[in-house]
Parts: structure tokens; C-alpha cells; sequence
């Protein structure tokens, strides 16, 4: 049962890893106006830059999930992915509270809805990479 579980979180650890790699390649190229509508207003930096230094940040997380498989290394990494959707949720809330449209989301409910989906995120990178 061990190595069933521990075959789980390991394809749940790549699977994040391909999430956060198609979102930060995202972030530079096709979706990157849509990934602005995401940096709060309130954020002294100029949009385009902030999506693409979380751009590059994701492909460092998502590469590294895919690459790193020793412990402690591994469970450090998760911990650090978890941080980073925590840090990057004032973003989301920022989506609906300006009304900004982004990603389909055009509409309050929408974006309230997506709000559910850091905390999964946050539990996914946690979950895969623990013992």
C-alpha cells in the first residue's frame, strides 16, 4: 500500500509541476494580458513585469516538482510551491473585487468561484510531497 500512495503523490507531483510549467510559459507568451488583469492595483510595480517574474518563478517550481525526488529536498519544495499560492492569492481576491475580467472569469460569481481553487492548490503541492 505504501508504494501504491507513494506512486500517487509522485504522479500528483508531476502533474503540478506540468500545471505550474503550461502557467508560467503561459505568463510569457499567450495568456499574459489575461495574467495582468491579475496584479492588484495596489501593487507599485508595473504589471507586465510582475507577470512575467511569476512567470519565470512558475517554470523554476514546476521544473524543480518534476525533477526533485529526495526527501527532505522534495517536502521543501512542496512547502515552498504552497507559499507561493499563498503569496500570489491577494491577486485572485484583487480579480474580484476590481471586477476585472480575465480567463472566461466575467463575472463576480466566476471569480468568487476561482477563489475555492488556491486553497486545492495549495493542499496538491502539500499532499504530493510529503513521505
Amino acid at each position: 500500500m505504501a508504494t501504491t500512495s507513494s506512486t500517487v503523490r509522485g504522479i500528483g507531483q508531476v502533474a503540478l509541476g506540468a500545471v505550474l510549467l503550461a502557467a508560467g510559459i503561459g505568463h510569457l507568451t499567450k495568456a499574459r494580458e489575461e495574467f495582468q488583469a491579475q496584479v492588484p492595483i495596489w501593487v507599485p510595480l508595473d504589471p507586465d513585469k510582475v507577470v512575467v517574474g511569476s512567470g519565470v518563478v512558475e517554470i523554476g517550481l514546476g521544473a524543480a516538482l518534476v525533477a526533485t525526488w529526495k526527501q527532505p529536498a522534495r517536502r521543501r519544495l512542496g512547502a515552498l510551491v504552497a507559499a507561493f499560492f499563498v503569496a500570489v492569492f491577494p491577486g485572485n481576491i484583487a480579480q474580484l473585487v476590481e471586477h476585472r475580467d480575465a480567463f472566461g472569469l466575467d463575472t463576480d460569481r466566476k471569480r468568487a468561484l476561482r477563489l475555492l481553487g488556491q486553497p486545492i492548490l495549495v493542499a496538491w503541492a502539500w499532499a504530493t510531497t510529503r513521505r
